[in-house]
């Protein structure tokens, strides 16, 4: 989309600047999303959930949670954070398609993203990359890719009609090679390593899918498009700038990426308080 008429809007740093800091925050995300994956896989999960030696009245009287509480709740804090960078390989090519990621260097950038798309769910970047076009030239309309299909507007109608967008029959059996390749050539260190792959891979996976949903496309893009010769009505959460970059990179700032696409994920902050600054909140905005 065009840029905000009423602010104006210099960028924070130089194009090569912004591509360190895009490359450095890429490189960390997918660091992480690849180490913590390759560790989890090794956890030994049937003996880390199972019962511990006290029974539960021997737990209350020692003044301790149960072994499995505890286990439980640490493997959920880990799927979390797994989901969380898995929604961050998401967002490093979402900004590649932008040209945001590292402007400096075009060919690197798209090139990275392609990498990203494909640890994320094997996604092929080219289709994306037109999908994500279409959505930004029409968004909310019928001819938006992202938008429900002008009958089944309910959020889980709307997220299965999403999902069947971008999934495919080559996708499906990528992922299920990579599964099935990691498994056989994994150290023996975790027993059941398929349900290790289920829990911190799939499971992460099908949690970012439903994060992208509902913070880049359900709660922005429910009102659909304006009226009135009105491009569009995206609407942007009114979150706190840490909370925003919990829940999803601070896609929430989503009337702030349409105005100035060519912003990187980590701008999106700043436009969103300069934006407040001068109109007041732009929770539901029409251009």
């Amino acid at each position: 989309m065009g840029t905000d008429a009423s602010v104006s809007v210099p960028p924070s740093m130089g194009a090569e600047q912004r591509s360190w800091v895009g490359l450095a925050l890429a490189a960390l995300i997918v660091v992480a999303w690849l180490a913590s994956l390759l560790l989890l896989l090794q956890v030994d999960l049937t003996a880390l959930l199972a019962t511990g030696r006290h029974t539960p009245a021997q737990e209350l009287a020692h003044w301790r949670l149960p072994h499995t509480w505890i286990a439980a709740a640490g493997v959920g804090t880990e799927i979390l954070v797994r989901t969380f960078l898995q929604t961050g390989l998401f967002i490093v090519a979402h900004d590649a398609m932008h040209g945001s990621l590292i402007p400096a260097r075009p060919r690197l950038n798209h090139r990275l993203g392609r990498l990203a798309l494909t640890l994320y769910a094997c996604l092929p970047y080219g289709d994306c990359l037109r999908k994500h076009r279409q959505h930004h030239q029409a968004p909310g309309s019928p001819g938006d890719p992202d938008f429900h299909d002008g009958i089944r507007s309910h959020p889980v109608s709307w997220y299965l009609h999403f999902m069947r967008g971008y999934l495919s029959m080559p996708q499906i059996v990528s992922l299920a090679a990579a599964w099935i390749c990691t498994a056989a050539v994994m150290p023996s260190a975790a027993p059941a390593i398929q349900l290790n792959i289920v829990v911190f891979w799939v499971v992460p996976l099908v949690l970012s899918s439903v994060q992208l949903f509902v913070f880049g496309t359900y709660l922005p893009h429910r009102h659909g498009q304006a009226g009135d010769g009105v491009t569009h009505r995206v609407e942007s959460l009114p979150l706190p700038a840490l909370i925003s970059l919990v829940s999803c990179y601070h896609f929430g700032f989503h009337w702030e990426h349409h105005q100035h696409p060519e912003a990187a994920w980590y701008e999106l902050p700043r436009l969103h308080r300069r934006h407040w600054s001068h109109n007041g909140h732009p929770r539901l905005q029409g251009e």
